[in-house]
C-alpha cells in the first residue's frame, strides 16, 4: 500500500475553538488564504479550464466549508511558500507538506491528513534496479528542490551521484526522458500520476517505498500556519476530525486514490 488516511488524532478529537471568530494574525475576519504548488497531482494541479483541482484542493475546500471559512488559493512556487506565509502574505499553506522538525522550526502544522512514502522512479528502458547508494553510485538523481526527497538524496547519495534539482516534476520528466537524468526520487502517488499515469509505459517504479527515518519524511502531511495561528490551526483539525468522523474525509480519498496507491 503506497500512502495511508490518517486515523482520528486526539487533538484532531478535542479541539473545541469556536467556529464563529477566525483570529489569525491581524485579520479577525473568517478569510483565509491559502498558497500551494503546482503542478503536483494528484494533489494539486490546474486542469485545461485553469481550474485548480486535485485532492489537496477538495479536502481543503471541505475543510472550509465544515469549519464555515472563506478561503482563496493562489499558486507559486514551492520554496516561496514559507517566505510567503512568515511574510503575512498568505494564512495557510496546503500544499502536500511532510510535517518535519524542521519545518516545525518555522511553521506550526495541522494534525497530519496523510501519510505518503516516497519511491523511486526509472524512465521504462533503464537497467537500474538496486537503488543502493553503491547501486546507484555515479548516477544523476533528479529531485524537486527544497523537498524532503531533495534533502533524502543529499545525505544520503550526493557522495557517488550528481543531485540534479528542478522547480517541478514536469521539468524532472523532461530530463528523464531526454537522458540528463537518470532516476528520480519523488513521493510515491504523484510518482505514479505523473510518470506512469501520464506517460504510460514510458517510465517504471524500482525498488522498495521508503519512508523512514523520520528525520526526513517526518509525522505525514499538514497544513503550515504561522506559529502564533494556534485557533487557526485548532479550527482545521477540528473540521478535520468531523469530515473523516462523518465519511466525507474517505469519500475523497477513494476519489482520488481508487486502488489505495
Amino acid at each position: 500500500m503506497m500512502f495511508k488516511p490518517v486515523a482520528l488524532s486526539a487533538i484532531g478529537l478535542l479541539a473545541a475553538c469556536a467556529i464563529t471568530a477566525c483570529s489569525h494574525g491581524d485579520d479577525n475576519s473568517n478569510q483565509v488564504r491559502f498558497v500551494l504548488n503546482t503542478p503536483y497531482a494528484p494533489f494539486e494541479f490546474t486542469d485545461s479550464n485553469g481550474e485548480l483541482k486535485g485532492f489537496d484542493v477538495d479536502l481543503g475546500k471541505a475543510l472550509c466549508k465544515q469549519a464555515d471559512l472563506q478561503c482563496s488559493w493562489k499558486t507559486q512556487a514551492w520554496d516561496s511558500l514559507i517566505p510567503s506565509l512568515l511574510s503575512r502574505k498568505a494564512d495557510a499553506i496546503m500544499s502536500t507538506m511532510t510535517i518535519s522538525d524542521e519545518r516545525r522550526q518555522q511553521v506550526l502544522f495541522s494534525d497530519p491528513y496523510l501519510v505518503l512514502p516516497s519511491g523511486w522512479f526509472v524512465p521504462q528502458a533503464s537497467t537500474i534496479s538496486d537503488i543502493s547508494s553503491d547501486g546507484l553510485k555515479g548516477k544523476r538523481i533528479a529531485v524537486q528542490r527544497g523537498t524532503l526527497q531533495d534533502s533524502y538524496v543529499t545525505d544520503n547519495y550526493a557522495a557517488d551521484n550528481t543531485i540534479v534539482r528542478y522547480a517541478s516534476l514536469d521539468d524532472i520528466t523532461i530530463d528523464l526522458q531526454a537522458g540528463r537524468a537518470d532516476i528520480s526520487f519523488v513521493d510515491v502517488a504523484t510518482g505514479q500520476e505523473t510518470f506512469i499515469k501520464g506517460n504510460q509505459d514510458k517510465f517504471k517504479r524500482v525498488g522498495d517505498l521508503i519512508s523512514e527515518p523520520k528525520k526526513y519524511f517526518g509525522d505525514g502531511i499538514g497544513i503550515a500556519f504561522r506559529p502564533r495561528d494556534q485557533e487557526l490551526a485548532d479550527k482545521f483539525n477540528k473540521a478535520l476530525a468531523e469530515l473523516k468522523s462523518n465519511g466525507e474525509y474517505d469519500q475523497l480519498v477513494q476519489h482520488y486514490f481508487p486502488e489505495g496507491e
